[in-house]
């Protein structure tokens, strides 16, 4: 499995302030599966996400990423296979203004050690792979959103990442557009055996994924999948 989640539990405070935002869940995702988490606001979606992608640590249970169990690495070992091995896709795309875009695909590299110039080429092969490498020297502000998802994909996807998670990354996208990123997100997977975690409120994005789970009070309540058609619920839609 590239993702395997046993026990997870996350909770924030204590008594009777606590919050359980996840309880006990349960999730594995192999090489070249695709999985939407689905569920209400607030039932944990993006907590699980968080926790699969090391940007937060779980109160108990295991995160293994590649055979690597999150929970028992240093902070450094963490952030070090983060870089590495995840590839993470934010609904606000979350690119840095005053970089390129072939520089915002190159930090990760870059910060992993990798010398400029060869950084700048493997990031401008990922923007190809996404189609815009003729945005490579172009700036965040002076890009469409479609535009500069695809750089945040790109970023997610430059190296060996073997991970890919992606957080609501159509919201703030026409429909066509978001279509276009879930179609690349599909293609990671098909094409290369990553591992994804689709977050989505939609179940028109949902239905590109292999298998949908359903999340509910930080519980996992069930799952489903695939669901019909992606192309067909989205040219019912029109």
């Amino acid at each position: 499995m590239i993702l395997d989640i046993c026990g997870l539990t996350r909770t924030h405070g204590t008594g009777e302030q606590a919050v359980h935002a996840l309880r006990g869940v349960d999730l594995a995702v192999a090489p070249g599966e695709l999985v939407a988490v689905m569920g209400p606001s607030g039932s944990g979606k993006s907590t699980l996400l968080t926790c699969a992608g090391g940007l937060d640590q779980p109160t108990a249970g295991e995160v293994l990423v590649d055979g690597s169990d999150l929970t028992t690495l240093s902070r450094n070992a963490v952030a070090a296979l983060r870089r590495r091995r995840i590839g993470y896709v934010f609904q606000d795309f979350n690119l840095i203004p005053a970089l390129t875009a072939a520089e915002n695909v190159a930090l990760p590299l870059e910060l992993d050690g990798t010398r400029s110039r060869s950084a700048y080429k493997y990031a401008v092969t990922a923007l190809q792979e996404v189609g815009i490498e003729e945005l490579a020297d172009r700036f965040p502000d002076d890009m469409s959103g479609g535009q500069r998802q695809r750089v945040a994909i790109a970023r997610a996807i430059v190296g060996e990442r073997r991970l890919l998670l992606a957080d609501e990354p159509t919201g703030a996208l026409d429909s066509d557009t978001g279509e276009a990123v879930l179609r690349l997100l599909r293609d990671r997977c098909d094409q290369h055996g990553i591992g994804g975690v689709l977050v989505t409120h939609d179940a028109r994005h949902a239905a590109w994924a292999d298998r949908v789970v359903y999340l509910r009070d930080g519980v996992l309540v069930g799952q489903a999948g695939p669901l019909p058609d992606a192309d067909a619920l989205l040219q019912e839609s029109r």
